[in-house]
C-alpha cells in the first residue's frame, strides 16, 4: 500500500449532515449548508458555523460535548427541516393549521416563526422521550408482578424499547414521502464516504459508495437504546412516577456516553469499532435508500459548501 492509499483509508471527517424534505443539510467545521430541490431548481442556503464548544472549552470536554452536540443538532435539524418545507413544490405544501394562523395573528410573522420552531422542537423532543423512553418504562411495569429481579425487569424494558424503535422505523419506511427522505439520507452518506476516500465529488463517484455510515444518527439512537439498559439498571422500581423522573433525569448521561461511543466508532476502523457499528449500520437498511442522480447532486452541492480549505480542520 502506498502512502496516498493509506492516507485515504485513515481519513475520517467530522462533517455530517441530515436528510430533509427534498434536500440535505451539511454541517462542517466552519459552515452549514442547506440545499433543497425546489420547484424552480436548487435552493441553496449557506451560513457560518461556529459551534459553542469551539468558543467555550468546557462544552468541548468529553461527555459534556455529547449533550451539547445533541441539543445543537436537534435545534439545527428542526430549523433545516422547516426551511426545506418552505421550499416544497406548492402542490405538496400543507395548508397552515388554525394554530399556525392564530400564532401569526397574535405575534406577527417574524415572532410566530420562532415560536412555531420552538414549539416544534419541544414537541419533537417530548414525542421522542415519550415513545422511546417513557412508554417502554410504563409497559415494563406490568412485568413487576411476575418478575422480581430488577436486572431482568430492566432487560425487559430495554427489549421493549428496542422493539418499539424497530417497529417505528419499519412503519415509517413504508411512507412514500419518508422513503424519499431516506433516499436523500443515503445520498448524504455516499457523498461523505466519497469525500473521505478523497475522490472527486462527481455523481459517478458518489453513486458507487455505500449508503451505510458508522456515524449515522440511526446508529447513535441504537447505541442510546443499549446504553440506557445499562444506566437505567441502577434505578429503582418502587414507583412508576419515580421511574419516569429517573429516566428523564438520566437521559443526559445516556446521551453523553452514547456520543463518546459513536465518536470512537466513527474515528477508528478496527475489530472493536466494527462490532460497535454493525447493529446501527444494519438498522440503516431501514433509514437509507439508494438515491437517484438528482439527489446525489444535492448532496454534492451541500457538501462542497462546507468543506474547509484546510483539510485537517475537517478531520474527525
Amino acid at each position: 500500500m502506498n502512502n496516498n492509499e493509506k492516507s485515504s483509508k485513515d481519513f475520517r471527517t467530522s462533517i455530517g449532515g441530515q436528510a430533509l424534505i427534498e434536500g440535505i443539510m451539511m454541517r462542517g467545521p466552519k459552515a452549514m449548508a442547506i440545499v433543497v430541490r425546489g420547484k424552480d431548481g436548487l435552493v441553496e442556503k449557506v451560513d457560518e458555523f461556529n459551534p459553542i464548544r469551539n468558543r467555550i472549552k468546557f462544552f468541548g470536554l468529553p461527555f459534556i460535548r455529547g449533550i451539547v452536540n445533541f441539543g445543537s443538532s436537534m435545534s439545527i435539524g428542526m430549523r433545516s427541516l422547516m426551511f426545506s418545507a418552505d421550499h416544497m413544490p406548492e402542490e405538496d405544501q400543507e395548508e397552515p393549521t388554525k394554530f399556525d394562523i392564530w400564532v401569526e395573528e397574535k405575534f406577527g410573522s417574524e415572532k410566530s416563526e420562532k415560536i412555531l420552531l420552538t414549539f416544534a422542537v419541544v414537541l419533537g423532543i417530548a414525542f421522542s422521550v415519550g415513545l422511546f423512553m417513557l412508554l417502554p418504562t410504563f409497559l415494563a411495569g406490568f412485568a413487576t408482578e411476575f418478575v422480581e429481579n430488577p436486572i431482568l425487569r430492566n432487560l425487559i424494558e430495554g427489549a421493549l424499547r428496542i422493539t418499539i424503535f424497530l417497529t417505528y422505523l419499519a412503519l415509517t419506511s413504508k411512507m412514500k414521502q419518508i422513503r424519499r427522505v431516506w433516499a436523500y439520507h443515503g445520498a448524504e452518506h455516499k457523498a461523505i464516504y466519497c469525500y473521505e476516500k478523497r475522490l472527486p465529488l462527481t455523481v459517478e463517484n458518489v453513486r458507487a459508495q455505500s449508503p451505510l455510515h458508522p456515524r449515522c444518527g440511526t446508529s447513535f439512537l441504537f447505541i442510546v437504546m443499549i446504553v440506557s439498559i445499562l444506566v437505567f439498571s441502577f434505578t429503582t422500581w418502587d414507583s412508576l412516577l419515580l421511574r419516569f423522573a429517573l429516566r428523564i433525569a438520566l437521559l443526559p448521561i445516556v446521551v453523553a456516553i452514547s456520543y463518546e461511543i459513536i465518536r470512537l466508532a466513527g474515528r477508528y476502523d478496527n475489530f472493536l469499532t466494527r462490532i460497535i457499528s454493525a447493529p446501527g449500520k444494519a438498522l440503516q437498511n431501514f433509514t437509507t435508500r439508494e438515491p437517484d442522480d438528482d439527489m446525489i447532486e444535492v448532496a454534492i452541492k451541500a457538501l462542497e459548501h462546507v468543506i474547509p480549505e484546510n483539510e485537517t480542520e475537517a478531520k474527525w
